[in-house]
């Protein structure tokens, strides 16, 4: 299976290029950075760190996506959607890990759907969507006595707060207890806030150091709590779940889906 890679230069794009690397019937064809990128012309290998392997990092991905199967975007909403146009123009799969989509860019994603395969996850990891999963579960089973709050931790370079997975967290509790979590969801508290809204799902975001993925889903109740976490400690795990949703996405049909569905635990 041939793939690309866009945002090659981050740290993500490293890691994809890894991980494509490393798993056996993929082969990397191409590895985009934006125009004007100081590593273009670079040996794509050697900037993830696995050697030479003889494909230099461009900036035409329209050419490379008509040669490919699957592309690999870790990047930003704008790329993200620019990427999707190509990606339907070509029918091929769209693995989406960019985070901080508005509803008008997912709306082009849904358009791209049409023709594309897009894979789109606020995180790729097994053990994040298993979380995902539990938590719909135990927002179900317990009601609104108990509070839920989300907190995440990521690193200082980190753009967008909350994480895209602390967002999929809150939709997952929210589905859990069959309310919207537009109409609940409570990301920034300061001053005199007054007594907490019953039903509401709050947000904790920090940001420091080198911490690549801490999450947490609380569940208080009256002298009790449920604690779900997460940690991530190496990025290869996003990139892993990247590379095994575009293996997945080859053989399905257009469509929008998520880890869910590339896992089995879609409902």
């Amino acid at each position: 299976m041939r793939f690309v890679v866009v945002g090659a230069a981050g740290r993500m794009g490293q890691a994809l290029i890894r991980a494509v690397s490393q798993t056996d019937n993929c082969e990397l064809i191409a590895a985009i950075e934006r125009e004007g990128s100081p590593v273009l012309g670079q040996d794509s290998g050697e900037l993830a760190g696995v050697g030479a392997n003889g494909i230099a990092v461009g900036d035409d991905p329209v050419s490379c996506f008509a040669r490919c199967e699957a592309v690999l975007d870790f990047t930003s909403p704008a790329a993200t959607r620019a990427f999707a146009e190509l990606a339907a123009q070509a029918r091929i799969v769209h693995v989406v890990g960019t985070t901080g989509l508005s509803d008008a860019d997912i709306a082009r994603l849904d358009a791209a759907a049409r023709h594309a395969r897009i894979i789109r996850a606020g995180n790729m990891s097994l053990g994040v969507n298993l979380l995902t999963a539990i938590t719909r579960k135990v927002a179900a089973a317990l009601d609104a006595d108990f509070d839920i709050e989300i907190v995440e931790m990521h690193h200082r370079h980190k753009v967008d707060a909350p994480s895209g997975t602390a967002l999929m967290l809150g939709e997952a509790a929210a589905q859990g207890r069959g309310i919207a979590l537009a109409d609940h969801g409570v990301y920034t508290r300061h001053g005199h806030t007054g007594a907490r809204r019953r039903g509401d799902i709050g947000f904790a975001t920090l940001r420091g150091g080198s911490v690549i993925g801490d999450h947490e889903v609380i569940f208080a109740g009256e002298g009790e709590r449920v604690v779900l976490s997460h940690l991530a400690s190496d990025r290869t795990i996003y990139a892993r779940g990247a590379v095994k949703a575009a293996i997945w996405g080859h053989g399905q049909k257009p469509g929008h889906y998520s880890m869910a569905d590339v896992l089995g635990l879609a409902d």
